[in-house]
């Protein structure tokens, strides 16, 4: 014979055998029309049979039991005849009894919740599978007990919808690159919406970003594209540096180059114009002595003429032998002409240089003292 609590119980354990069989056969349905190539897929969001089915599932809040303890990290809201009494907070409560009765107990620890995949549609029109987790914590027993009647369901919900707006407002480069502002935004709209529920969410992160099999082909290609082209940028870039660099080493190559051919030349100058100066001073030196052997030895015009006459005929001698045309003077064979003819030019050379040298000397009496200029020159 079944006692009235086994009675009592009977029909809420049938009712939750019928839910679990109909979760059971609708995601059953689901798959095979997934397999088949159906609309349905596992981004549709839970179903109100699932939820209401985790409701009843939920652990049950304690009986009246006058003297309770209440955990750490949880609050129990009483009940009195139907109407909120007040919240127990942890530790030891009195409660009053068949009065009092504990309606809801909700916990103070922040929660973890899987968001199912689902579609959204980008502001340049890409469809998007996306999955992600929200972290919420209850802040307020009060509401999150009288507020909404299934808060994890509502936030999850909301959560989903919320993703699908932002989404929305972003394009698909902004949403791969962005994660960060679209959790952000995500966290801001729902904190926004559930503060009537007594909840908080703290944080929301995407986990996987699905795009289209063909925009991940052309994503593909276009980052390809783009390590080719700095690649190429880079290479055009090397040329380019190499170019100039050879070209700046020839530069500096001519340059010192010129450099050089020009010291070469500036010393060869420099050493040419040495030679001639000592040549001439030389000659110089060579003349001033004939002439004062010459002036100053008995004989020395004898001896000029004589060396005169010599080389004439060596000069002569080496005609034949430096070209085959030869102009030969009318007196060839008369050497005491040629001599006495080198004479006379000798002469008149000399003439002409007393000739100057006493014009240079009477200009010199003209412009300076009369009288000094003419000691000077006396002296």
């Amino acid at each position: 014979m079944l006692s009235s609590k086994s009675i009592g119980r009977a029909p809420l354990i049938r009712n939750q055998a019928l839910l679990l069989r109909s979760f059971h056969q609708s995601n059953l349905a689901a798959n095979n029309n997934m397999h088949r190539g159906g609309s349905s897929s596992p981004s549709k969001s839970p179903s109100p049979m699932y939820a209401q089915m985790m409701a009843q599932r939920r652990t049950k809040p304690p009986r009246n039991t006058v003297i309770k303890f209440v955990p750490q990290q949880e609050a129990w809201v009483v009940e009195r005849m139907g109407r909120f009494s007040r919240i127990l907070e942890p530790g030891l409560a009195i409660l009053v009894p068949v009065l009092d009765r504990i309606s809801y107990t909700q916990s103070l620890k922040e929660v973890a919740v899987e968001i199912p995949t689902q579609s959204a549609i980008t502001q340049d029109n890409v469809t998007l599978e996306l999955d992600g987790v929200l972290y919420y914590k209850v802040v307020d027993p009060y509401k999150a007990s009288y507020g909404v009647a299934n808060a994890e369901f509502s936030v999850t919900q909301l959560a989903q919808t919320t993703m699908r707006a932002e989404i929305g407002q972003m394009t698909l480069d902004t949403t791969l690159a962005e994660r960060n502002l679209l959790n952000h935004n995500i966290v801001n709209a729902i904190n926004a919406a559930s503060e009537s529920w007594g909840i908080a969410c703290l944080r929301y992160e995407i986990r996987d970003i699905h795009p289209p099999a063909k925009v991940v082909e052309a994503m593909h290609s276009q980052v390809s594209a783009e390590r080719s082209k700095r690649a190429q940028i880079l290479e055009s870039e090397g040329s380019r540096q190499s170019a100039i660099n050879v070209a700046e080493g020839a530069k500096q190559a001519q340059i010192l180059a010129s450099e050089a051919d020009k010291m070469q030349q500036i010393n060869r100058a420099m050493g040419e114009a040495e030679a001639i100066r000592q040549t001439a001073q030389a000659e110089a030196t060579a003349i001033e002595r004939i002439a004062l052997a010459i002036r100053g030895t008995d004989g020395g015009e004898m001896a000029a003429s004589l060396h005169v006459a010599q080389q004439y005929v060596e000069a002569f001698g080496n005609i034949a032998k430096q070209a085959n045309t030869i102009v030969v003077p009318a007196s060839a064979n008369d050497v005491a002409s040629m001599v006495t003819q080198a004479m006379s030019v000798f002469s008149t050379v000399t003439a002409n240089q007393k000739r100057h040298h006493k014009t240079t000397n009477n200009k010199l009496l003209d412009e300076g003292d009369g009288g000094f200029g003419s000691e000077q020159i006396n002296h």
